[in-house]
């Protein structure tokens, strides 16, 4: 199933599901259920918004974004965790307001709305798992504490209606909320070195010009730039000073890229003893234009 396809299904079960947890939370008073409420509200709203930005990444370069518009599906993942990070910090703070006064819960009514969304988030977590964009990933991070977030209310609701002990109600509410809070910033971590144009995770830039120096005829590779467009594809642009025919040697480190998982390269070829403009210093560029200059 397309990436968008999954993060669609999402969208509607959350949807529909977070105005059931409304009525939920009202009934048995539980703050964990109208955690989880709040929760799948914002949850619907930022799916509902990558799944635009993920239809929208797919769109071709054009004119104006010549890169394509896969940094959109990024959007809409910094977004997911945006909603994430703040959703679990007010439901941190609520419940710690509820272990200092804990309040009377409606257990059996707890463990009923426990079991269907259990069941109901299991669903989506499956349909939405196998995601390669972030934005997929953040989706599938939603169902599966929504997911974990559920088994909690039902442990907890048999415990409460064992015990009588409705403190449990807050205490795995900040529980959940903590587990996702960590989550949903190590994502945004990742978001951010991507904008940043951060090296993509995973990559040794020096065994890529190892593995390319391997090649017959390239004496030396310079001035790299190498970063990821969306987590999944990624640009590499580099100087190659080459022995021999330049077309072959840019074929051949082309392939080689494409072998690493670089998807687009652009390889500037010079000759050995050939000065490289980049390197050298501005007075050098200007000397160079003035020299051009007696020639008219």
């Amino acid at each position: 199933m397309k990436a968008e396809r999954k993060i669609m299904v999402a969208f509607l079960l959350n949807s529909g599901f977070a105005v059931f947890e409304l009525l939920g939370a009202f009934f048995t008073g539980s703050v964990a259920i109208l955690s989880d409420a709040m929760h799948d509200a914002g949850d619907a709203l930022s799916i509902g918004m990558s799944y635009f930005l993920q239809r929208k990444s797919k769109n071709s370069a054009d004119n104006i974004f010549t890169y394509g518009y896969g940094r959109y599906s990024v959007l809409g993942a910094a977004l997911t965790d945006a909603v994430l990070i703040i959703g679990s910090v007010i439901v941190i703070y609520r419940s710690a307001l509820r272990l200092i006064a804990p309040a009377e819960l409606n257990a059996q009514g707890m463990l009923i709305f426990a079991v269907i969304g259990f069941a109901v988030n299991l669903i989506a977590a499956l349909v939405t798992r196998d995601g390669a964009s972030l934005n997929q990933r953040a989706v599938n991070l939603h169902m599966l504490e929504d997911v974990l977030g559920w088994a909690v209310v039902l442990i907890g609701s048999v415990v409460i209606k064992l015990t009588q002990l409705y403190i449990i109600d807050p205490i795995m509410s900040i529980g959940v909320a903590v587990f996702i809070l960590v989550h949903a910033l190590k994502g945004f971590g990742e978001i951010m070195n991507l904008f940043l144009e951060k090296i993509p995770s995973g990559t040794d830039l020096v065994q890529i010009k190892n593995h390319l120096l391997e090649i017959e005829g390239v004496a030396d590779i310079h001035h790299i730039h190498f970063r990821s467009l969306d987590g999944e594809n990624n640009l590499i642009s580099l100087h190659a000073v080459v022995e021999g025919n330049p077309a072959c040697a840019k074929k051949a480190i082309k392939e080689r890229l494409r072998n690493l998982g670089i998807s687009h390269a652009t390889v500037e070829t010079e000759a050995v003893g050939e000065r490289c403009e980049e390197r050298e210093c501005v007075i050098e560029e200007k000397r160079c234009n003035s020299h051009h200059g007696h020639h008219h």
